[in-house]
């Protein structure tokens, strides 16, 4: 399988001493985005466009500022990151689903953001997951496969030679079926009707209504060992699946540890 992922593999990751990529203060704290040196793209390089698909319900508040805190430096780290693993990076472009669950929350339950183009656009990026806040939701699940079907609908880069188009969602809950809460005036038009129809947008089997470029696509779960995840981390190709504890926020969870996964999966 391309860039070393096994259809529906499901792995733990721990950090190892090659796999640190900042210099300085650790990079989760305050100051530490000042202290990444200047990491030049090169010509020629992987042109990565990223979705991070974040739950921005009441319990997430430890992932949301990790992402916060990680936002002005996240392109030079996963730099480095992909040039310790001589995967040189061309360009990368980051886009951000936040959701909630359109059944219970009237106000925001989903908002999307770019793509930006880092690093001219990561004020823009880093304004927008600055606004992002912890709230609502209301018992799990959540609306999580609606955000993953806004990802894989995303208007990726198709014409760089070599590219990757990466979805990393992170929840700390299990997710509602396709449609609950469809009556919400904001639930998006077009979602697919239930996981089969999901799975074929992301490309099960020679699905005609696939969407995700086959050599290109990655996708990492960070979410509870529970369905759909478990499902879709032990069945759909290209997949990498994290479990983690649910109702923790993902509290456990450092971006240097998620920039060395995504620098792993392309």
């Amino acid at each position: 399988m391309a860039g070393g992922l096994n259809n529906g593999s499901v792995f733990s990751f721990r950090r190892k001493k090659s796999d640190t990529v900042h210099e300085g203060p650790p990079q989760d704290e305050p100051g530490g985005d000042e202290a990444v040196a200047e990491v030049e793209f090169q010509d020629g390089g992987y042109a990565v466009d990223l979705v991070l698909c974040i739950d921005v319900t009441a319990s997430m508040t430890s992932i949301i500022e990790t992402v916060k805190r990680g936002a002005l430096s996240f392109h030079e780290r996963l730099a480095r990151a992909m040039t310790l693993k001589e995967k040189p990076v061309g360009g990368l472009r980051i886009r951000v689903v936040a959701f909630r669950d359109f059944q219970a929350d009237r106000t925001d339950p989903v908002r999307v953001g770019g793509f930006w183009r880092l690093p001219a656009e990561v004020g823009e990026f880093r304004r927008f997951v600055s606004g992002l806040r912890a709230a609502g939701g209301g018992d799990e699940p959540e609306s999580g496969l609606e955000a993953l079907a806004l990802a894989i609908d995303s208007d990726w880069d198709r014409d760089a030679e070599r590219r990757r188009h990466v979805i990393a969602l992170f929840t700390d809950a299990s997710a509602h079926p396709l449609g609950v809460g469809r009556q919400s005036p904001q639930y998006p038009a077009g979602m697919p009707a239930d996981l089969d129809a999901l799975w074929d947008r992301w490309g099960r089997g020679r699905a005609a209504d696939a969407v995700m470029d086959a050599g290109a696509k990655r996708l990492l779960v960070f979410a509870p060992d529970r369905d759909p995840w478990t499902a879709i981390g032990g069945s759909w190709n290209n997949t990498l699946h994290s479990p983690s504890k649910a109702g923790t926020g993902l509290d456990d969870i450092e971006m240097d540890e998620v920039i060395g996964i995504i620098a792993g999966s392309v």
